[in-house]
């Protein structure tokens, strides 16, 4: 049946293209792991490496008929794991991004039906066997792809996009369920701080394994003109922030402590280290609403 036989060409488009979409910052990839929680922070690099290596050779091998069964018996742990480690994510309430193309969609209702349309795909993949290769099966596999990245569209919740974090949290005691991080009026628990000297006090959380968190470090550094700007980081210090820019504290559970899913990620507190604004800082728009939060009064 030409369906099937058509599924084939479809997996490896499907795996190439979320190979390349990753492969262009590996450490960001890695990052993306890391914020699923699934999995020791330690092995979160290995197993981007080892994701990346196994959508391109399984991709490749489905080409071949001769060992087209075994790659796509790949293709579908690889989807099952995906589909199973967002179901992981959802039910505990994580707004985590997804990392399945490279892209900025959060895990949600929408990336879960894809990933299952694309674990179906692969099914069909494997029941196809070693079909031979038809000129018809191109404009198939097209409609194949069209389908299951169409129709998870179409499933509510499914447009959510942007970094982890990317709002600024709002007044205590109102975020909603998808929400994470410090609420204004609280202390921010930092192990080892330095000593306040200034009103206003800018905590950037950065990692040595995230590319985005490379890209904020000279704006973050830029905003020491301003306030007083921290680094934190949950890893051992490793050279990466350099020795001229901020100062940084390395405190491994700063993250579980104030409930903060990935960085980069920007706290705001006062001299006294209550929390004033906190949110995702991926971009230099959104470490601005973060600052603004932080400059208007909340209601009371």
């Amino acid at each position: 049946m030409i369906v099937l036989a058509s599924a084939p060409l479809a997996v490896a488009a499907v795996l190439l293209g979320a190979a390349l979409g990753k492969i262009r910052d590996v450490r960001a990839f890695a990052a993306t792991i890391e914020g699923y929680r699934v999995l020791p922070a330690r092995l979160a690099l290995p197993t981007a490496v080892a994701v990346l290596v196994v959508e391109v050779v399984a991709a490749a091998l489905l080409m071949v008929p001769v060992t087209r069964l075994w790659a796509a018996v790949a293709a579908v742990l690889l989807f099952a794991v995906f589909l199973g480690a967002m179901g992981s994510v959802l039910r505990r309430g994580l707004s985590v991004g997804c990392g399945c193309f490279g892209g900025r969609d959060l895990v949600g209702p929408g990336t879960m039906a894809r990933t299952g349309v694309l674990l179906v795909l692969a099914l069909m993949a494997v029941a196809a066997g070693p079909a031979p290769f038809a000129p018809l099966q191109v404009p198939v596999a097209a409609a194949l792809l069209g389908v299951a990245f169409g129709l998870p569209l179409l499933v509510p919740g499914s447009g959510r996009h942007g970094p982890r974090g990317g709002r600024a949290s709002g007044a205590a005691g109102t975020r909603g369920p998808l929400e994470h991080g410090p609420r204004p009026g609280t202390p921010f628990a930092l192990e080892g701080a330095p000593e306040r000297t200034a009103d206003r006090v800018l905590y950037a959380l950065v990692s040595p394994g995230c590319g985005l968190c490379t890209t904020m470090l000279p704006h973050f550094t830029a905003m020491a003109a301003r306030m007083e700007v921290v680094l934190v980081s949950a890893a051992p210090k490793d050279g990466s922030f350099g020795a001229d820019g901020p100062p940084l504290v390395v405190d491994p559970d700063v993250y579980d402590r104030n409930d903060i899913l990935w960085p980069p990620y920007a706290v705001v507190t006062d001299r006294g280290g209550t929390v004033l604004a906190a949110g995702g800082a991926a971009d230099p728009a959104q470490l601005q609403a973060v600052l603004d939060s932080a400059a208007t009064p909340s209601p009371s």
